[in-house]
């Protein structure tokens, strides 16, 4: 592997009009893992341990969606649009089929890519998600915190990390980590936050039946489910429901953790997403 998470290079492709930004390194061999990430987030809110590791197996693609950070055009408004532009890019790549790991508002994202366009996944990881309709509880501070244009290291240990001391130095080193490529994908706009969370909330509106989250059931792909115990973004619960309606999923709660468990403890995460993307 010559790249890594520090040094492979920005690249666009265009597709329908518009610029998307990508990182592609690791592995050229079996099926790539295409990331797409948090509310707001670009190219470098992920963790270089966890695109690094499991770059060593496959190959990896970060993507910034329509109007995203380094990405061109106007954002996206709808869970949907955003989903099929997903499926755009990955067909613009000349990729037959792809693993998926979405992150919060990219979980939503990768569920409906499963959806509407299933020959496209092989497998899907989901991280401190919900699914349409699911439980909007959440703590009354993120609703200031989260649309910080610029959010600090306090702002992050509040919304993805556990409480504890231990949990809170495993986020300043994760933030750390974060910091660490020199060429940083610049911040989105206003208008990213304002179409990403109008997105969210028409999402949050249930389908009608006894069960709202019976439509999940049609993920057929292989699921790995992942949260925190204690989630204040999205709560927790709507993993369990995930994991309850998608027929082929498995559900991992990590202890003392937040919205993004797999930063605080990524060695645990590396083991367990390597090991789910290799079973057959």
């Amino acid at each position: 592997m010559t790249d890594t998470h520090l040094t492979a290079p920005t690249r666009f492709i265009d597709v329908d009009g518009d610029r998307f930004a990508y990182r592609r390194w690791g592995k050229p061999s079996g099926v790539p893992l295409f990331f797409v990430p948090h509310f707001r987030a670009g190219l470098d809110h992920w963790d270089p341990a966890l695109t690094d590791g499991l770059a060593e197996g496959r190959e990896v693609i970060l993507f910034n969606g329509r109007g995203i950070a380094s990405s061109s055009g106007t954002p996206r408004n709808r869970i949907e649009d955003l989903a099929d532009d997903i499926a755009a890019v990955i067909q613009a790549l000349g990729l037959a089929r792809v693993d998926l790991l979405g992150f919060s508002i990219g979980g939503l994202q990768v569920q409906e890519v499963a959806l509407r366009h299933p020959q496209l996944v092989r497998k899907l990881i989901v991280l401190g998600t919900g699914l349409r309709g699911g439980d909007p509880t959440m703590d009354p501070r993120v609703l200031e915190v989260a649309p910080r244009p610029v959010p600090t290291a306090e702002d992050f240990l509040f919304l993805f990390f556990g409480r504890s001391d231990a949990a809170k130095q495993a986020g300043l080193a994760f933030w750390e980590r974060r910091h660490q490529r020199v060429d940083q994908d610049p911040p989105s706009s206003a208008a990213v936050a304002q179409a990403q969370a109008e997105a969210h909330a028409a999402y949050l509106v249930p389908l009608p039946g006894n069960n709202p989250y019976a439509y999940v059931s049609a993920i057929t792909q292989p699921t790995l489910v992942l949260n925190g115990v204690n989630d204040i973004m999205i709560a927790s619960i709507n993993s369990w429901h995930l994991a309850q309606n998608i027929p082929n999923a498995q559900l991992l709660i990590y202890p003392d953790a937040g919205h993004g468990a797999q930063f605080q403890y990524p060695d645990r995460f590396l083991k367990h997403a390597i090991q789910f993307l290799e079973e057959r």
